[in-house]
């Protein structure tokens, strides 16, 4: 019976190594790839774009149009409530 006990637990911590270093290396990934859209943006303000704005539509590119018009509309009526439209 504890060879059969040692036998699983020997496998499950196996499995869960894999898990973990699978998890390490997308963790790894992850941070390359962050690190390539850092320098992205770099050579974009290096070249004079505006990395703030750039984001925003990089933000604005993954969201609904519909969700998009509706904040935008609510944004103009707010503006024009406090008179700054």
């Amino acid at each position: 019976m504890e060879d059969i006990t040692e036998a699983n637990y020997r496998v499950t911590a196996d499995e869960l190594r894999q898990f973990i270093e699978r998890y390490e290396r997308l963790e790894m990934e992850k941070k390359d790839i962050a690190d390539q859209q850092k320098e992205v943006m770099a050579e974009a303000k290096g070249r004079g774009y505006d990395t703030k704005v750039m984001r925003k539509i990089v933000s604005l590119r993954k969201r609904d149009q519909n969700d998009i018009a509706e904040e935008e509309a609510v944004l103009e009526m707010y503006k024009e409530a406090l008179g700054m439209s």
